[in-house]
C-alpha cells in the first residue's frame, strides 16, 4: 500500500481520526526511507509515540543513492530520509529547498567479522583491541593489503582456520545504489589518498586502482544494507561493512550474536541520517524525531545514536556483548572528510572500472 500511495501520487498530507479516543487529528506523512530504518518505523512503540505526536508515517524503503531519482519522480511526498548527507543534498536541489535538513540520529560505519578472523587480523597488525574489548580496524594496513593483493592464506595464523580463504577484502553494498557502499568508497579513497579528501580528477586517478581492486573482488553486490548483514549470519562474508546500528540492534533485542566482533575503522566515517522535509508534515516529523525524548530513547533501542542525547546509546550498550565504543568523537578515532557529490560519483565510476566524466 505504501508503494501504491507513492507511485500513484496520492495526496499524503491528510487528517485521519485518532482511534485513541483523545480526538487529536493525526497527520499522515508519506516519504522515502533507507532500508536500514525499516524496522524502526515498523516498530509498534515507535508508531504509538509518533501517533501521540499527531503523526502516522507511511514510508517506502529504497537505497539511499537511488532515493534522489525516486524522490524526483514520485509526487505527493512529504519527506525523504536517506542514510547520509550527500544524497540528501541532491534531493534538496531536486525539490528546490534551501533550508538545512535535520539529522536526528547517526550511526558510525563498522566492520563486522567473526572472532577467528579478528584474532588473525590482530596477529598481523591489521586490527587491535583495547582493554575494554573494543576492536579497531587498521585502515592503512588494509589499504596496503589491497594494493598488494594479499590473501588470507598469506596471513600468519590463518592456516588454523580453513574458513579464512580467498582474497582479503571487506564486503559492501553496491555504491551506485546504497549509502553504506558509497560511504565505504569515500573512506577508502580518503585513506588511500594520504588521509586527504579527493577533490578533483587527479585525486580520483590516484586512488582508482585500489577502489577497482576492492570492488572487483566482491562480485555481485547487494543493493541495500540489510542484505549483506543477513548474509553474514548465514555464513556468507568474512569482513562486512555495516552500520553500527545493525550490529547493536541484535543484543538490544536479546538476539544471539554468536562470535560476531564489531571493529571500528581507526579512520572512520559516520552515517548522518538526514531528513529532507518537503512539507510542513515532513518538518513536523523531523522535529519529533530530534526533540521527542521518548522517540530518542526508541532510536537508541534500535542501535542509533541520537544527536540530541549522546549518552542514550551508550547507556543501553555499555553492558552488552560484543563490545561497542562509547563516544568515537572523544576516543581518538580520526574522521574522514566526505568528497563532494560530483567527486563521489566519479569515485563510484572508478570503482566500477569507468573513467572520470
Amino acid at each position: 500500500m505504501v508503494a501504491t500511495l507513492a507511485l500513484l501520487g496520492w495526496v499524503a498530507y491528510a487528517l485521519i481520526p485518532d482511534d485513541s479516543g483523545a480526538g487529536t487529528p493525526v497527520v499522515t506523512v508519506t516519504g522515502l526511507i533507507g532500508s536500514e530504518k525499516r524496522d524502526f518505523f515498523d516498530n509498534p512503540d515507535v508508531k504509538a509515540e509518533l501517533k501521540k505526536q499527531g503523526l502516522e508515517v507511511r514510508a517506502d524503503s529504497t537505497g539511499s543513492w537511488t532515493m534522489s531519482e525516486q524522490a524526483r519522480s514520485t509526487k505527493g511526498l512529504d519527506f525523504a530520509f536517506p542514510a547520509s548527507a550527500a544524497p540528501a543534498r541532491e534531493i534538496q536541489r531536486n525539490w528546490q529547498l534551501t533550508d538545512s535538513p535535520l539529522v536526528p540520529f547517526y550511526s558510525p560505519l563498522v566492520v563486522v567479522t567473526h572472532e577467528s578472523a579478528a584474532k588473525v587480523l590482530k596477529e598481523n597488525q591489521l586490527a587491535d583491541v583495547d582493554g575494554k574489548g573494543v576492536w579497531t580496524f587498521r585502515m592503512d594496513k588494509y589499504v596496503a593489503a589491497l594494493k598488494s593483493g594479499q590473501k588470507w592464506k598469506d596471513l600468519q595464523g590463518a592456516a588454523e582456520h580453513p574458513e579464512l580463504a580467498g582474497p582479503l577484502f571487506v564486503s559492501t553494498t553496491d555504491p551506485e545504489t546504497s549509502s553504506s557502499g558509497a560511504m565505504y568508497l569515500a573512506l577508502l579513497s580518503y585513506v588511500a589518498n594520504g588521509n586527504q579528501v579527493v577533490q578533483d580528477d587527479a585525486g580520483v586517478n590516484a586512488v582508482r586502482d585500489v577502489l577497482a581492486t576492492s570492488n572487483g573482488v566482491q562480485g555481485m553486490q547487494k543493493i541495500s544494507s540489510d542484505e549483506p548483514f543477513r548474509d553474514f549470519f548465514a555464513g556468507v562474508g568474512t569482513l562486512v561493512f555495516a552500520y553500527e546500528s545493525q550490529a547493536a540492534a541484535l543484543p538490544l533485542r536479546g538476539k544471539d550474536t554468536g562470535d560476531m566482533v564489531v571493529m571500528y575503522p581507526d579512520t572512520t566515517i559516520q552515517s548522518d541520517h538526514t531528513l529532507v522535509a518537503r512539507t510542513e508534515a515532513g518538518r513536523k516529523l523531523a522535529d519529533a524525531l530530534e526533540n521527542d525524548a521518548v522517540l530518542r530513547g526508541l532510536e537508541a533501542r534500535f542501535g542509533l545514536r541520537p544527536q540530541a542525547d549522546q549518552e542514550a546509546f551508550w547507556n543501553l550498550m555499555k553492558d552488552k556483548k560484543p563490545a561497542f565504543a562509547h563516544d568515537l568523537r572523544n576516543s581518538g578515532f580520526k574522521q574522514a572528510t566526505l568528497p563532494s557529490l560530483d567527486n563521489m560519483l566519479k569515485l563510484t565510476a572508478a570503482a566500477k572500472g569507468g573513467s572520470p566524466k
